[in-house]
């Protein structure tokens, strides 16, 4: 049966992607991982300035749908890890603000998805697991995302037990931003969305793409990387209206 492809609708500056594989939990086969791959890539070359990435049913997204895994080869499920990777990575390479809208159960891969978004928002019912930890198939590559999220402790814990901890918990832990009664998701998403593109779009696209090119190398690097970006987005149109607009004690008018 052909996966249910993601509803992609544009709504004003903001992208919404929002999986609806419900009956399968929105699992992310490789058809789906291949789609979704396809509408953050379509909305990143886009003018928008966000996307927020949602779903539908009784839970956000459960991981990789072990039909595609179960009996496959080596190269198969290889591939299928690639496949999903570029997935992630795309979510932090595009300039756009890409915010994750968490409604329920979060498992493995889906958890791998809310945790390579650049801010996330959980609704109190919302939960997060990596429970290849209590099975038979480990969650490596889910864990790369979510232990820079939350830190190595919590990280093991959260492999090697496979429990899922729920939304307050995620919040403590650094893997959402805000935790939310489950009739105010939509208004806190829209909320953080709005507060997260203030300014140039420019110079925050280029800013959010650093950050992630400088957080994980060591100090001394991660300064070579910052000064040199930082010096270059001093010329921008955006940073040139900026500061005129802070001497000239006036609001500025963004380029982009």
């Amino acid at each position: 049966m052909a996966d249910g492809a993601p509803r992609v609708e544009r709504d004003g500056d903001v992208v919404r992607i929002t999986m609806t594989r419900a009956a399968r939990r929105n699992a992310l086969s490789r058809e789906h991982l291949a789609q979704l791959l396809a509408a953050v890539t379509e909305a990143g070359q886009s003018d928008a300035a966000a996307i927020v990435l949602g779903a539908e049913g009784p839970v956000f997204s459960a991981g990789h749908d072990f039909a595609d895994v179960a009996g496959a080869s080596l190269p198969e499920v290889r591939s299928l890890l690639q496949l999903c990777t570029e997935l992630m990575r795309t979510v932090q390479e595009v300039p756009q603000v890409v915010v994750a809208r968490v409604h329920a159960l979060a498992t493995a891969a889906g958890c791998q998805l809310v945790a390579s978004c650049d801010l996330a928002v959980a609704a109190e019912s919302a939960g997060f697991a990596a429970p290849g930890g209590k099975g038979g198939w480990f969650c490596h590559t889910p864990m790369v995302a979510i232990a820079r999220n939350v830190g190595r402790k919590r990280a093991m814990e959260l492999a090697l037990t496979g429990d899922v901890i729920d939304a307050a918990t995620a919040l403590d832990w650094g893997l959402v931003n805000r935790v939310v009664p489950d009739a105010e998701l939509d208004a806190a998403v829209d909320d953080l969305v709005a507060r997260a593109t203030r300014g140039s779009r420019a110079s925050k696209g280029w800013g959010k793409q650093t950050m992630y090119a400088q957080l994980d190398r060591p100090e001394r690097d991660a300064y070579t990387t910052a000064i040199e970006v930082m010096a270059a987005a001093s010329q921008l149109p955006g940073a040139v209206e900026g500061m005129s607009a802070f001497l000239e004690k006036r609001r500025p008018v963004w380029p982009d």
